[in-house]
């Protein structure tokens, strides 16, 4: 764990972007309406960064930190450890088939947040012990966003919050009208992405999940 370890009331709603449901919006104002609603906690995801030019996506990866470092909201790269290295972002979050946990933490350093996906109890211990912050765990629900994503069974879910030494966030098809389905689970949040950026209304959106979360949650 970092000496920068996330506070479990930062993952309770955690944004995840994806420009497929921009729809005409810049991916900083559709951002800030969401960290306006209330979200806690943003991850860029750039799926297209392979096409995109270097340098327009670290511009915008600044121009998103100095807007989280405004709402005061930690801020981290998917997968990309040297656009966060780069940019000064405040972690990095991998997949197990992006980098092994271990490898991620020496790269990022001891001050820096490490997420990483995880599916099972086994793979929750092995990124606890490779220094993960916290973990994202799904999908929870079928999702349109990673449709060959394997569906964690509530029980698992459960038995991950249990095991985990570190907070674990529940991700995958979660939006205001099933996030119940998860309560008792033990989850410190959830994480989203058309949930809230695909709706109309980006801010009134995560203010609704915001609310339901915390119910969900008890709180």
């Amino acid at each position: 764990m970092s000496e920068m370890a996330v506070r479990k009331d930062d993952l309770l709603l955690y944004a995840v972007t994806d420009r497929r449901w921009l729809h005409g919006k810049r991916l900083y104002d559709a951002a800030e309406s969401a960290l306006q609603g209330g979200v806690t906690f943003l991850q860029l995801r750039e799926k297209s960064a392979g096409t995109m030019p270097r340098a327009s996506l670290l511009k915008e990866a600044r121009e998103l930190l100095t807007l989280c470092r405004r709402y005061r909201v930690p801020f981290v790269i998917d997968d990309d450890v040297e656009l966060a290295m780069a940019i000064g972002a405040d972690g990095v979050h991998v997949g197990q088939s992006d980098m092994e946990a271990g490898t991620a933490r020496r790269r990022i350093g001891k001050d820096k947040i490490l997420g990483v996906s995880v599916q099972t109890v086994k793979e929750a211990r092995i990124a606890a012990a490779c220094g993960a912050d916290y973990l994202g765990v799904g999908a929870v629900f079928p999702t349109d966003s990673k449709e060959d994503a394997e569906i964690v069974r509530y029980e698992t879910l459960k038995e991950i919050c249990s095991a985990a030494a570190v907070p674990v966030v529940a991700i995958g098809g979660i939006n205001d009208e099933n996030v119940m389905q998860l309560a008792g689970s033990g989850i410190a949040g959830i994480a989203v992405i058309s949930a809230i950026f695909a709706k109309k209304d980006i801010r009134i959106a995560a203010q609704r999940l915001l609310c339901k979360v915390k119910e969900a949650k008890g709180r």
